[in-house]
């Protein structure tokens, strides 16, 4: 899932914001071994924190489908907030600048990364992947003190954060389709019939004897109630 979005990122600035002939897009660590090797004109967008989105965690099963009948069921997705710091490198500050505004101009045209620059499990799934840019930043954390984990200088970046999906791989297949109705059978204890099955007597209206009475008790109760 991260080299996915990697992958998003360049594509989206190399094709909105930069000129790949002239500006290289790199994602190493910011250091100050690295800056000084720097001889062109570099962006580099550096992963420096990784954390649940808690809030979009989902309970229960998705369904997979095939054509009308379940076909298997999965945990849904977990989502993930992966925090780029995205800052350039010239000769000038003012190059720097121009760069940064482009790359401020590139990310602010979407809510979301665009489709087109998605491949992967990130394009089979169909989810979109909330994009922003320049937000402030956790209580816990600030981008000084990314820089100077570092061990460099503090300079103008952009922080962008991608919410990104990724599967736990729990799914278990589903049973095969149901042909015939369900058929429920009760038996009594022992073999016996269940009270439930056997016929109760049922009363004349009539004479108020059982239907299924003798003859000759329903002519006595009959004449019974004659006399």
């Amino acid at each position: 899932m991260i080299p996915e979005v990697d992958h998003a990122l360049r594509t989206l600035i190399e094709r909105e914001a930069v000129d790949p002939a002239d500006v290289e897009v790199e994602f190493d660590a910011p250091t100050k071994d690295w800056a000084g090797r720097r001889n062109a004109p570099t962006v580099d967008v550096y992963l420096y924190d990784i954390r649940e989105d808690l809030r979009r965690r989902e309970r229960g099963w998705l369904n997979e489908y095939d054509g009308n009948r379940i076909v298997a069921r999965h945990n849904p997705p977990r989502f993930f907030k992966l925090s780029y710091l995205v800052a350039a490198w010239t000769q000038r500050p003012e190059d720097e600048h121009r760069l940064l505004s482009d790359l401020l101009s590139c990310f602010l045209r979407y809510d979301a990364l665009p489709t087109d620059v998605l491949t992967g499990s990130l394009a089979e799934q169909g989810l979109p992947l909330p994009i922003s840019v320049a937000s402030p930043p956790p209580e816990d954390r600030s981008f000084a003190d990314v820089w100077s984990a570092l061990g460099g200088e503090l300079k103008p970046s952009l922080d962008v954060v991608v919410t990104a999906p990724a599967y736990t791989g729990r799914s278990f297949p589903a049973g095969p389709p149901v042909l015939r109705p369900t058929v429920v059978v009760a038996a009594g204890r022992n073999g016996a019939e269940p009270r439930e099955t056997r016929s109760r007597p049922r009363i004349d209206d009539s004479t108020g004897a059982t239907a299924n009475a003798p003859a000759e008790v329903r002519v006595r109760k009959r004449r019974r109630k004659q006399g």
